[in-house]
């Protein structure tokens, strides 16, 4: 499977994942989704938060609960519909 640079499904750098990426369901590690996205082979968001739209709102939202600013957060999350989970 390919490294990439950037989870891709939220867009956070990869080399900052603290655990080398999300986990597969075997439990190797995945290059492609973080581990904040993806963990034992699903994604860890709400199943209602099916859509690039809905996800960014949801990502703005975990990002101030953990004191970041709003405007921030909304600039950071600007790519995620362009990222391969959403495609």
């Amino acid at each position: 499977m390919k490294k990439n640079k950037f989870c891709q499904s939220c867009g956070y750098p990869m080399k900052k994942d603290k655990k080398g990426g999300g986990s597969n369901a075997d439990g190797t590690i995945n290059k492609k989704y973080c581990s904040m996205c993806y963990e034992n082979g699903k994604f860890l968001n709400p199943p209602e938060i099916d859509t690039a739209k809905k996800f960014q709102k949801y990502c703005i939202e975990e990002m101030k609960k953990d004191g970041m600013n709003g405007i921030l957060a909304w600039i950071l999350t600007r790519g995620i519909p362009k990222l391969e989970r959403w495609n």
